[in-house]
């Protein structure tokens, strides 16, 4: 069964306009339509709870029917802001990610960038983790990609400048955990990504295997850092894969924005809080 109609809801992002909050990181409010049943899902929670609650009020929005959270990757940016909203809720709901999520990320000189909290004080406050390397169908038609194969040449030059502990000692991590999440809809798939440490291409090659053709990306892409050469070939690497649609910010980078700009024209946009993207 796919998706009838989706809304998505930008809540936090480093662009933002009017009365909107913005702050570093990523978080969205998922309104899908089922068999003609409306659900709510929240992907990411950004680095704080108080913008995104903020934001929430200002587009008329609430928390009620939420059916659960997917967090892309355990950065404090993208989940930094679940002690506060799982106090708002005040009530059990299932956390969706990957079992690498507590696992500890640094950068050097030592900077702990993983998620900021313990399990055991999330569980504590009403949150149930379910924590899968494979795929989970949340709803029908909506899954996520479960850990990503890193297989684009391309993407294999990628800079991996964060590290974690194993067995006592310090060595790089891949961040196996980056997941997205896809929404399967008629003409095709809706692809929600946090910051691609995956390498979106790996993302979107492994989403077609999964799924079949994609109609749009939205999210981070990570290429702030990346060469001329990457950034070309990201773009010409969508085409050929006919991404219809690209809707990206946070940690992409304004050079890669520009280059997608110039390849989509009205099919890109850059993503700001506030904004909603419909899908039917």
């Amino acid at each position: 069964m796919d998706v009838e109609q989706l809304e998505i809801y930008v809540l936090a992002e480093e662009h933002a306009s009017g009365m909107f909050w913005a702050q570093h990181g990523i978080s969205f409010l998922l309104k899908v339509r089922i068999d003609g049943t409306t659900y709510k899902l929240l992907f990411d929670m950004g680095n704080s709870w108080e913008p995104i609650k903020h934001n929430l009020s200002l587009l008329g929005e609430d928390l009620n029917g939420l059916v659960g959270v997917v967090l892309s990757h355990r950065h404090y940016d993208h989940t930094g802001g679940l002690k506060g909203f799982l106090k708002e809720l005040n009530k059990e709901v299932p956390i969706i990610s990957h079992p690498d999520l507590f696992k500890p990320n640094f950068v050097l000189p030592f900077r702990d960038i993983g998620i900021p909290y313990r399990r055991r004080e999330l569980e504590e406050l009403g949150g149930k983790f379910i924590l899968s390397r494979d795929p989970i169908e949340i709803l029908p038609g909506i899954v996520t990609t479960g850990e990503v194969p890193r297989i684009s040449e391309l993407e294999s030059k990628m800079t991996i400048d964060t590290y974690t502990l194993e067995n006592g000692k310090l060595i790089k991590d891949p961040l196996m955990d980056d997941s997205s999440l896809i929404v399967k809809m008629d003409d095709g798939s809706v692809i929600l990504t946090g910051c691609s440490h995956a390498g979106i291409i790996n993302i979107l090659k492994h989403t077609i295997n999964l799924a079949g053709p994609i109609k749009a990306v939205i999210g981070g892409f990570h290429l702030i850092s990346a060469d001329k050469e990457r950034i070309e070939g990201t773009v010409r690497a969508f085409k050929e894969l006919d991404i219809k649609e690209v809707y990206t910010g946070h940690c992409t980078g304004i050079t890669a924005e520009c280059a997608f700009r110039n390849e989509y024209g009205e099919r890109f946009r850059q993503m700001a809080v506030g904004k909603i993207y419909r899908f039917s």
